[in-house]
């Protein structure tokens, strides 16, 4: 395979900004011929239900079912294939979902309320979610992390009832999957996929209940859907190509920061990998590393496709400018490959999620740190935060009035509602007013 020759850009150089947003840009998810294939499944479910989930099932997975029950996992299924396998992987996959389950304990959301001078009550109700459904990607790949990433929190934050799509090509059926869902407690499992499974958990079907939230990464299909049937549930978000942004002070073990490249590019074509360093000669030998690791992958051919057309090895001035870039990028990952991150930490604004020095990978996170590996993507870090248990509860509010308190606040509201020529609101309040 030829050479690779990653983007060079500095700083420094006049054009630099007009560079970093050309690297930057991503285009929409989704296309004019996509969005008319979802809008027709999606409205083909909503009609037919279980009729049109299996039909397309059939066709696009290329089976061959008569009804849904063909296509549901027993929880017995589910717990056999956790106990099949093998210790190491078992042990492996346990380990990972505890540390995940301790992290996001601590996340969650509890319902308060104080009492005023006069006897007013406020606060805010806090309730989980009474179902919420998780699409996993199936087939060859595996993905028995995303399973305990999004199924976690959910349980943690009280959801009733999990429901959980895999699509099965072929008749394929990950065991890694289906042992990630009966460590994680998902409460039904069914092997669909698509926007089929997006629009069955939407709006339900016979056999399939409708959800309030999707959550969960899937190819450009399934992001349409989702990005379709929002409003009628909640999603988590329209996931982009993954990002690895490192810092490093020149000290890291170049290898080491080469791999973690490697470590997101191997995802896709479209993965963006990005250096940042203070030190041009550090910058050089990564890019050695580079050329010597990649004859060395297995997903070689991905990898570099990903380097030639996303990636940058970016020279700035010092790690104060480091953090500044970063803040313009805002990162699916940053390392902070440096001496000390606790000293950067505080200049750092936007990233979804942060790694903190030399030792921590990237790939940590991926499956066993603790911390949601749903991470926002393409810029979005400015406003978006990881998926964690805060995402699967909702916050009512609480307000009950004393005697005293309906009177004094009334007339406020009364002023105010006149000011706005809404009398009926201003009455309202009013009538509670003491004469």
């Amino acid at each position: 395979m030829a050479k690779i020759e990653v983007l060079r850009l500095d700083s420094q150089q006049d054009d630099f900004s007009e560079q970093l947003d050309k690297l930057l840009a991503w285009e929409s998810v989704s296309n004019k011929e996509v969005n008319q294939v979802v809008d027709e499944i999606l409205q083909r479910v909503k009609a037919d239900g279980d009729a049109a989930v299996v039909e397309y099932t059939n066709r696009f997975d290329r089976l061959n079912v008569a009804s849904m029950a063909e296509l549901e996992f027993s929880q017995s299924e589910l717990q056999h294939a956790l106990d099949s396998l093998p210790e190491e992987q078992r042990e492996a996959l346990t380990i990972a979902a505890q540390r995940v389950r301790d992290y996001h304990e601590r996340q969650k959301g509890e319902s308060w309320q104080y009492q005023e001078a006069d006897g007013t009550l406020l606060g805010q109700k806090v309730t989980p979610m009474d179902k919420a459904g998780l699409y996993v990607p199936g087939g060859k790949a595996s993905y028995p992390s995303s399973v305990l990433m999004n199924a976690i929190p959910a349980h943690v934050a009280g959801v009733e009832e999990l429901i959980m799509v895999v699509p099965t090509p072929d008749g394929e059926v990950n065991q890694l999957v289906l042992a990630a869902a009966a460590l994680a407690g998902v409460d039904r499992a069914f092997g669909i996929g698509g926007a089929q499974a997006v629009a069955a958990l939407a709006y339900g079907t016979k056999t399939i209940p409708r959800v309030d939230k999707i959550v969960g990464p899937g190819n450009i299909f399934v992001a349409t859907a989702k990005r379709a049937v929002y409003g009628t549930v909640g999603i988590d978000m329209i996931a982009g190509p993954s990002e690895i942004l490192v810092i490093c002070d020149g000290q890291t073990d170049p290898d080491w920061i080469a791999m973690d490249l490697f470590s997101q590019a191997e995802h896709d074509e479209d993965a963006q990998p990005i250096l940042i360093s203070n030190d041009a000669e550090f910058l050089d030998q990564v890019a050695v590393s580079i050329e010597k690791l990649l004859p060395t992958m297995e997903r070689e051919a991905i990898i570099s496709r990903s380097l030639a057309d996303r990636a940058a090895l970016i020279k700035v001035t010092d790690l104060e400018e480091a953090a500044r870039v970063n803040n313009r990028i805002a990162p699916e990952h940053l390392e902070l490959s440096v001496a000390d991150p606790q000293a950067l930490l505080p200049l750092i604004k936007h990233a979804g999620a942060i790694f903190m020095g030399r030792y921590t990978a990237e790939a940590l996170g991926d499956y066993c740190a603790g911390p949601n590996h749903v991470l926002p993507t393409s810029g979005t870090a400015r406003f978006s935060s990881p998926l964690g248990v805060y995402d699967f509860q909702k916050r009512s509010s609480l307000i009950m009035f004393s005697e005293d308190g309906a009177s004094e606040m009334g007339k406020v509201a009364s002023v105010l509602a006149r000011g706005e020529s809404l009398t009926a609101h201003a009455r309202s309040a009013e009538y509670r007013i003491k004469g």
